[in-house]
């Protein structure tokens, strides 16, 4: 994953908010509020970070330090919001589907001229510099000295992770007299916020390509001369999995999306993006784009671009944009695709590429296959992204984020944890599995996705021990209670956690494939060793992958709806729990005790055989400490959709 602060792309593996009332409350988010002190202001709780402690304070920041900041708009009516949110996509709600328009959902919600004023001028009173305004938030620059008299808190220096970082000393206030007004600030503390400057962006990114032998779908090529394992020889791996296949053992039917648009965001944008994809479809079956089924909303410009600590790196966010939309596209034929890029992977960036859906209603789905751990996630910066996916909610937007490539984490941090934004209640947490498609384009089984990788000896004769390759992200967060849509479906073995009283939010709600030995084959251009820029093919696998799946599935879902938007989708999706419309996917689906894998041939230098191949066999489902078992998982959710997922969208269709 590449994250952002930086946001990492989640998965590529080639390899909270101001007090919501009931709505808020019966979602679980935690108590992340402005309350009023006796002193004639608000507390933003929540923007003093938890790393901001007495242990790692290393004292004042001078008065004449920089700083810059946002500061959120709280909107009309925060608690009616969240509210409404929740009714409009709860299928037991009277309200349910009777979504807002953006003009509707911003003259109902949205912040009003007089609170952007009052915002505004209190700033600059302050002494602070306004430099930028919108509908969801102020932009402000100055000097430790007017952030403190601003926001009634010292900024200290504390240590994190190696480094040193200001943040406040104690939570923000802002005045009463500004009467709610203020969502909260993000920036105050800068772990990390670098300066922006502008960017052009870089060429292809360098090839990646697979050896061969492979299988074209599962076992059709055994090989014969490597070691056995589970009882025999183990196939090659596919090389990589196509929209036909992925259609029919999701049960696609004849739904192609018509009618829907899926919105995609990620950091940057492919310079080759076009050509790619129409290639793409063209070599590999599925539909040609028509004229206006692709467009792009891109920024003015871009920063961060480069590869060093604190860059994001952009070509590598070209693969990734490559996938999103190629994978859409196979599985929804038909569904529009607006790619909506972020000037970098930082999080000021990305809430602005979905600000412009939410605010343009530029899409019924949206897919984003990006993220990070969540411990790294500060309550204020949760309160910007959660009003936004309740802004969607409202409007008939439904948001999909990846779950994560590392599992529980703790080899990637040291410590089990869930990944962010996929954490928030208010989104789709797409987990991961590995897929076995047969003859015929035939379901065979899914395993949670996790994958170990053993060697070949040198002797060529047997197969090293295992080491944990990589798997779906999964688990219980420590910031979000659980959600009324978990209710009586996830277990509290798994949504209490460390002696917790209340249940917490688990993820991931749904899954699909990720496993990148039974990934999805993509084609983009890229720069050869020589330098020589060509399109080529390989294959690829993460929750990168299922998330934009999944993307898929939900737009043919909501073509069988009669082009009803499904919105905020979590509480369909588990209003399905139970039914036929999930395989309900399990670690161990040939029996417990028959492990199952695929041998991988790969070049050294992932590019040829000029450095000589590696000999793998990579074993399927053993997730780090997660496990998909019978029933809700926290590797696969609710499971995998089953050949009834898309037409039990079909109204009055029984499931």
């Amino acid at each position: 994953m590449r994250s952002t602060r930086s946001r990492a792309r989640a998965g590529l593996a080639l390899a909270a908010s101001l007090p919501l009332a009931a709505g808020a409350l019966a979602l679980g988010i935690p108590a992340a509020h402005a309350d009023s002190d006796p002193h004639g202001r608000q507390t933003l709780q929540g923007t003093k970070p938890l790393w901001a402690t007495p242990s790692a304070d290393r004292g004042t920041v001078a008065d004449s330090n920089k700083i810059g900041a946002r500061v959120y708009l709280a909107g009309r009516d925060a608690k009616g919001l969240a509210s409404y949110a929740q009714a409009v996509s709860d299928p037991k709600s009277a309200s349910y589907g009777k979504y807002l328009n953006a003009k509707q959902a911003q003259e109902r919600f949205g912040a009003t001229k007089e609170q952007i004023a009052k915002v505004t001028s209190w700033l600059t009173s302050s002494g602070l510099k306004v430099t930028g305004t919108n509908q969801h938030y102020v932009t402000v620059t100055g000097d430790a000295a007017a952030a403190k008299k601003a926001f009634g808190t010292e900024l200290h220096n504390y240590a994190k992770d190696g480094k040193t970082y200001h943040a406040p000393e104690k939570a923000a206030t802002v005045p009463a007299s500004l009467d709610g007004a203020v969502l909260t600030v993000v920036g105050l503390n800068n772990a990390p916020r670098l300066a922006h400057h502008d960017e052009t962006l870089p060429g292809p990114s360098a090839v990646f390509r697979n050896a061969g032998p492979f299988s074209t779908y599962y076992g059709s090529n055994v090989n014969k001369d490597l070691p056995s394992a589970f009882g025999g020889h183990a196939p090659y791996a596919i090389k990589g999995y196509t929209g036909k296949q992925l259609r029919s053992v999701y049960g696609a039917k004849n739904f192609t999306g018509k009618g829907v648009t899926v919105a995609i965001t990620d950091a940057y944008a492919s310079p080759t993006i076009a050509a790619d994809i129409q290639e793409y479809a063209k070599r590999n079956g599925d539909k040609p784009y028509r004229k206006g089924q692709f467009s792009q909303v891109l920024p003015s410009d871009y920063t961060h671009t480069g590869d060093a600590p604190g860059e994001c790196g952009a070509q590598g966010w070209y693969g990734e944009e490559t996938l999103d939309i190629e994978a859409v596209h196979a599985v929804a034929p038909d569904s529009d695709i607006v790619y909506v890029a972020g000037s970098s992977c930082q999080d000021d960036d990305l809430t602005d590429a979905l600000h412009k859906v939410v605010d343009g209603r530029l899409a019924d789905i949206v897919s984003n296959s990006w993220g990070d751990v969540e411990s790294h996630e500060t309550p204020d910066l949760a309160a910007a992204y959660d009003q936004i996916f309740q802004q969607g909610a409202v409007e008939g937007i439904g948001f999909y984020f990846s779950s994560g490539d590392d599992g529980d984490n703790v080899l990637k941090t040291g410590t089990k944890q869930v990944d962010t934004p996929a954490n928030s209640p208010w989104v789709t947490s797409v987990g991961g599995t590995t897929l076995a498609v047969g003859k015929g384009d035939k379901y065979l089984w899914e395993t949670g996705w996790g994958t170990k990788i053993s060697d070949l000896s040198q002797d060529g004769l047997t197969w090293a021990n295992g080491s944990f390759a990589g798997g779906a992200g999964g688990g219980t967060s420590t910031l979000f209670e659980q959600p009324f849509y978990q209710r009586g479906v996830v277990p509290d073995s798994l949504s209490k956690i460390n002696g917790t009283a209340k249940p917490m939010r688990v993820g991931p709600d749904i899954s699909a494939v990720a496993d990148s030995s039974t990934g999805f084959l993509v084609g983009q251009t890229q720069t050869f060793p020589d330098g020589k820029v060509a399109y080529s093919e390989y294959r690829i696998g993460g929750t990168s992958l299922a998330a934009p799946v999944i993307a898929g599935i939900q737009a043919l879902a909501q073509q069988a709806r009669h082009g009803v938007p499904i919105g905020f989708a979590n509480p369909a999706i588990y209003d399905r729990y139970g039914t036929g419309a999930y395989h309900d996917v399990t670690d161990h689906p040939l029996g417990r005790g028959q492990g199952i894998g695929v041998v991988r041939i790969d070049y050294k230098n992932k590019v040829d055989d000029k450095e000589g191949l590696k000999t793998t066999l990579r074993t399927f489902g053993g997730d780090s400490s997660l496990s998909a078992t019978v029933g809700y998982d926290n590797v696969t959710g609710v499971g995998s959709p089953a050949d009834t997922y898309v037409t039990s969208y079909i109204p009055g269709h029984r499931r």
